[in-house]
């Protein structure tokens, strides 16, 4: 029996939501916490603000993709678990693949391990493990669900549900008061001094570090303060205040 419409709009939302996990991932483990790479860790390595605000607007891209397989989700009239599963291993796997391809050994604008004298063989390592592998699960789940049924068959509200939990936690991570935390906040290119420690003071921060241009800066907040008010100030990217996050965290100094 052939797909209906409402199992292809499933399967969207989980290869859609995979796929934005894959680059979330990436981003989180490799470039935050291994910091093995950036996005554009071939092009200029040295220019901390270019860095960052190139890996800020990646994970801006992956929350837009992330946010279309919500909408699909959401919209769906039943959810099978096992369709959504199999559409996300797909998806995750599918990034691995794009990036290797096309980050890696196309446009090569970065590898998986920057620093490695055996550079390939991190990239197919890395490609075979979460690109290949998860895929492959994927699609032999899929393929089950179309012999077996639907495999969990749920109704639309389960799915709505699903939705705002993740919107909800979502929310709270970008809302919730970040004082005592350190919050990097990057500013107009232009911005003079005098305007940065302004800002800082805005919020009741106190400046821990800054690039050479005075414009990228770490802050350790101070209280209940949010970095959401540091935007007021002309800063146009901020960790841990909503969109988007990307590896401010855990700029390496």
């Amino acid at each position: 029996m052939g797909a209906t419409g409402a199992d292809r709009r499933l399967r969207w939302s989980g290869c859609l939501l995979g796929f934005a996990l894959g680059g979330f991932f990436d981003g989180i483990l490799l470039h935050q916490i291994l910091q093995w790479h950036h996005l554009l860790s071939a092009i200029d390595p040295d220019n901390a603000r270019f860095q960052v605000a190139a890996d800020g607007y990646f994970h801006a891209l992956m929350y837009v993709i992330a946010a279309a397989g919500l909408w699909m989700l959401a919209t769906s009239k039943r959810v099978s678990v096992r369709l959504l599963l199999a559409g996300m291993l797909i998806g995750f796997g599918l990034w691995h693949g794009v990036d290797a391809v096309l980050s890696h050994w196309t446009l090569g604008i970065h590898r998986i391990r920057m620093d490695s004298a055996h550079p390939l063989a991190w990239d197919l390592g890395w490609f075979g493990a979460f690109g290949l592998v998860p895929m492959m699960a994927g699609w032999v789940m899929w393929r089950r669900s179309g012999q077996d049924g639907d495999g969990g068959l749920r109704s639309a509200t389960t799915a709505r549900l699903m939705v705002a939990l993740l919107v909800a936690a979502a929310g709270y991570q970008a809302l919730r008061p970040q004082g005592g935390a350190f919050t990097t906040a990057l500013f107009a290119p232009g911005t003079d001094q005098a305007h940065v420690m302004r800002a800082v003071a805005s919020v009741g921060g106190e400046l821990v570090w800054t690039d050479r241009t005075g414009e990228l800066v770490m802050i350790r907040l101070a209280g209940a303060a949010s970095g959401w008010r540091l935007f007021r100030e002309g800063a146009i990217l901020v960790s841990g205040a909503g969109l988007p996050p990307g590896c401010f965290g855990n700029l390496r100094t």
